[in-house]
């Protein structure tokens, strides 16, 4: 039996590692579905209910398991029910991976049923990459660029394939004029900054008495080096609600969230400091950060697109989190004065005790702050956490306690109603092993309660 351009597209997700791929079925990829059967199923179709709710899973997964996610979706409705899960991977930058069918090439153009012009749709949600396979020589190369660049850059792709050419007898990219071959290995290398740009950070830190710091989700792996910096500089630490799961909630110094879900201790960490350090963090409200005449600043990103934002930062570093900061902490001076970090810890003191005391007001029927806090201390040291938009979002930011290996996320730039159930449910399938927990309201539930 001749391998089709289906049959090599499921082959080379394997060949990439892709061990799961979220889905809803549909005519517009009925070549894609035939192939999951001959393969037996490898990778792993996951059918949701919805094809936003397999857009979500592919975040969830991508999110909890630091690889990139793959849904897919028939042409027409079933592809734009996908947009809202691709914007939330977009806007949160999560390496997700769309492949979309659409009607045959002889189609296209004639007003055909299900026919939309997905180049046009796509083109921002996928503005990293986003095209059409219509011959199958095309296939290695389009898809090959997709993962690389939805995991390189942190971005969602997608690959649309017309119903007729999944049908087609694959035909390898030839030695020749006008062909495109592709291979598969992909290398990283880690950004770091010049010694000149650390050292004028450090004239910064060093110079200040009252340093914050506010830590997003890109100093994740940098948990040890953002210690060490707070410690050596006496600093509080605040969180961006994407960042939740960066330290562990335990630490005297760490205030906790920050913004419009944030906690008493982190407005005034950014209160009263004269010196501010952002790692890894996007954080979009200005008016949560110091006044803008307040305190001398400094930012660490890995992404040049994202540095000079929210705040007039006197240095901005280009470069990974955790790398950054072990070239910068040699430059640091241990200040001896902790009278401020002293204070930052009895601010912390005082919240945890404030939110004691509204967990314990009667309610009728019960008082939804005391499910979330109590729900925090019975929680696995290793548990995931999803929680979806809106009050349950407010509680999961102030009650939830990180601690341990614990993971947590959100939608947290798009604020989406939804997400809770299904990036649990993509979770489960790349961390099998680990409880996950979705938290989510009413709201959530009556309008994504499908799956």
């Amino acid at each position: 039996m001749s391998q089709t351009v289906a049959d090599f597209l499921l082959q080379r997700l394997r060949d990439w590692g892709v061990d799961h791929v979220f889905g809803y079925a549909g005519d517009g990829i009925n070549g894609l579905l035939a192939a999951w059967e001959k393969a037996d199923n490898q990778p792993k179709f996951v059918q949701a209910r919805h094809e936003e709710m397999a857009a979500f899973e592919a975040v969830g997964y991508a999110k909890f398991t630091g690889r990139v996610g793959v849904c897919t979706a028939t042409s027409g409705p079933g592809a734009i029910h996908l947009l809202n899960g691709l914007y939330d991977a977009k806007l949160d930058h999560v390496p997700v991976v769309a492949i979309v069918g659409q009607t045959n090439r002889s189609a296209m153009g004639g007003h055909y049923q299900q026919e939309v012009d997905l180049l046009s749709l796509f083109k921002d949600v996928a503005n990293e990459y986003c095209q059409m396979v219509t011959v199958p020589e095309q296939l290695p190369n389009v898809l090959d660029r997709a993962i690389r660049i939805a995991s390189s850059q942190r971005a969602v792709t997608a690959v649309i394939i017309p119903a007729d050419v999944q049908d087609l007898d694959y035909t390898p990219p030839g030695h020749e004029f006008k062909m495109v071959p592709s291979s598969l290995d992909m290398s990283w290398s880690t950004p770091v900054p010049q010694e000149s740009q650390l050292l004028r950070a450090a004239e910064v830190l060093n110079a200040g008495t009252k340093v914050a710091l506010l830590v997003g989700q890109g100093a994740r792996g940098a948990a040890a080096e953002v210690t060490q910096v707070a410690e050596l500089l006496g600093a509080g630490v605040a969180k961006a609600l994407l960042g939740k799961d960066v330290l562990s909630d335990e630490l005297p110094w760490v205030t906790g969230s920050i913004g419009l879900l944030g906690t008493r201790p982190s407005y005034e960490l950014m209160r009263d400091c004269d010196t501010l350090l952002v790692v890894g963090s996007s954080f979009p409200y200005t008016q949560f950060l110091p006044e803008l005449d307040q305190a001398r600043a400094v930012q660490i990103d890995i992404d040049p697109r994202m540095v000079g934002l929210r705040y007039p930062f006197e240095v901005n570093v280009v470069g990974d989190s955790a790398q950054t900061l072990k070239r910068l902490l040699p430059m640091l001076n241990r200040k001896d004065d902790r009278s401020w970090r002293t204070a930052v810890e009895h601010n912390v003191s005082r919240w945890w005790e404030v939110m004691q005391r509204r967990s314990a007001t009667t309610a009728d029927p019960i008082n939804p702050e005391l499910v979330f806090h109590t729900l925090s201390t019975r929680l696995p040291d290793d548990a995931i956490i999803a929680a979806d938009s809106g009050s349950s979002a407010n509680w999961y930011a102030r009650h939830i306690k990180m601690r341990g290996t614990m993971r947590g996320s959100l939608s947290g730039t798009l604020a989406t109603m939804g997400p809770g159930v299904p990036y649990v449910i993509g979770a489960k399938f790349g961390c099998p092993d680990r409880p996950c927990y979705a938290l989510f309201g009413d709201g959530a539930m009556q309008m994504n309660g499908i799956n």
